[in-house]
């Protein structure tokens, strides 16, 4: 069974517009109540959380109509960070849970994820059975067997308190200064919470949502408002949330920013010190820069690449019984204690190894020298197809004889936003701009 309606990451678009509307929503919401509920009782669960965008009221609202009409029982969380709904998936004993976010997109856009009864995202067969069940039509619940729905007060809580737990024992974080930038998003309680019961002084950025203002001018695809407030405050560092708090970028005490990968090199070499890093391998996507390839090799340890997307991060870890992986885009997943990335977590990580090493954040975040990268975004409108062009192949071809055995190149279309990703990664930075600059330039005359 192939989708079309999941994408890498569920099902996302612009809100209010195909297919992020109450009337998908509900189609999903009963699809995926009957694909869970294929032994016709009642009693089975379903959990939903959401970040702060003005849609989740109507989708939330949507999809619980949906699931109760398949005789699902629905427990509303409110807003949570994407990894509480894995975590409270597992914990609650539900057989479904869907997080209703957008992650690091603005808040004109939705999205709906699922994560199965093991609190990990649905593998490609799961979706495409929903969406299935959504072209043929679900099977209604009878009158007396509709579920019910209720609010969970305490899911929030519940996340605070198992995030403190991944620390060991006694572990505080008295004396750091730390900025915490939640992005206007998912985190916006829970995150500054959890730090200052740890001991932490905490400085607060993008806690204020309004419902129109996750990710804007702030979180970890904006870094520079929590930057100049980690400069102005001389704090110790910064962590930087996105609206769902499932990725994370740190700032040093300068606030220079240091992406997933360098957050993965320290976190590896710590780890396989301690002999927790299981198969002495990391698993990161084609994204990731070539320095912390030869970083780990230095180490003895070895990396696993993979296609673009945390989901396929996550199923080679599971895949292989692998126990961290991660993006460079700030997806880190510690199967130890998440079933999928967790800033906030990896963020206390990062502060555990400060904690314990006596370094600043400076020291810890340049683990290896990256190699060159040029990292470009080509928007695209609905309906129009620039990599199929004639033109854009052959400038692909060229460019790629051009870096041939010197850097790689890798251009690829989102699979959450209508974007063509031109990636660039050369020693040889003229060569690396020219060839960058080129084929941005092709795909927009494509356009």
């Amino acid at each position: 069974m192939t989708r079309k309606l999941f994408g890498t990451d569920g099902v996302r678009g612009q809100a209010n517009a195909w297919p992020m509307t109450a009337e998908m929503a509900l189609k999903l919401g009963a699809a995926a109540g009957r694909h869970f509920r294929q032994d016709g009782k009642n009693g089975h669960r379903v959990v939903i959380g959401k970040d702060t965008r003005l849609s989740c009221y109507m989708l939330e609202n949507a999809l619980t109509a949906g699931l109760c009409s398949t005789g699902m029982n629905v427990l509303l969380l409110g807003p949570v960070p994407t990894p509480a709904v894995g975590f409270l998936t597992r914990s609650m004993r539900a057989d479904v849970g869907i997080m209703i976010s957008a992650s690091h997109n603005p808040a004109t856009d939705n999205g709906i994820k699922f994560f199965g009864p093991d609190g990990f995202k649905l593998s490609d067969q799961a979706e495409a059975a929903i969406e299935a069940l959504i072209a043929e039509g679900c099977e209604l619940a009878a009158p007396l067997e509709i579920g019910r729905a209720r609010r969970i007060d305490d899911g929030l809580g519940r996340y605070v308190e198992y995030a403190k737990t991944t620390l060991p024992k006694g572990a505080r974080l008295d004396g750091l200064k730390v900025v915490i930038d939640c992005a206007n998003g998912a985190a916006y309680k829970a995150a500054p919470e959890v730090l200052w019961e740890l001991g932490a002084e905490v400085i607060p950025v993008g806690v204020t949502p309004d419902g129109t203002n996750i990710n804007k001018g702030v979180g970890s695809t904006q870094p520079r408002a929590a930057a100049e407030t980690v400069v102005a405050h001389g704090a110790d560092l910064g962590i930087c949330l996105d609206g769902d708090a499932d990725r994370v970028l740190i700032l040093d005490e300068h606030g220079q920013v240091a992406d997933g990968d360098q957050i993965m090199a320290l976190m590896a070499a710590r780890w396989a010190a301690e002999e927790r890093l299981n198969d002495g391998t990391l698993v990161a996507t084609v994204m990731s820069n070539l320095g912390l390839e030869r970083f780990l090799h230095r180490k003895g340890l070895r990396l696993e690449r993979t296609a673009v997307g945390d989901r396929y991060v996550v199923e080679r870890m599971r895949e292989k019984g692998l126990n961290l992986g991660g993006e460079q885009s700030g997806h880190i997943v510690m199967t130890d204690y998440a079933t999928t990335g967790d800033g906030l977590i990896a963020g206390l990580q990062f502060l555990l190894a400060m904690a314990e090493t006596g370094q600043p954040a400076s020291a810890l975040t340049r683990q290896f020298e990256p190699v060159p990268q040029s990292l470009r975004n080509v928007r695209y409108a609905a309906g129009q197809t620039p990599m199929e062009a004639a033109s854009v192949r052959a400038a692909i071809a060229q460019a790629e004889a051009r870096l041939h055995g010197s850097g790689r190149l890798l251009i690829r279309k989102s699979g959450t936003e209508p974007l063509v990703r031109v990636m660039v990664e050369c020693e040889d930075t003229t060569l690396l701009d020219e060839i960058a600059a080129g084929l941005v330039a092709e795909i927009e005359a494509a356009l």
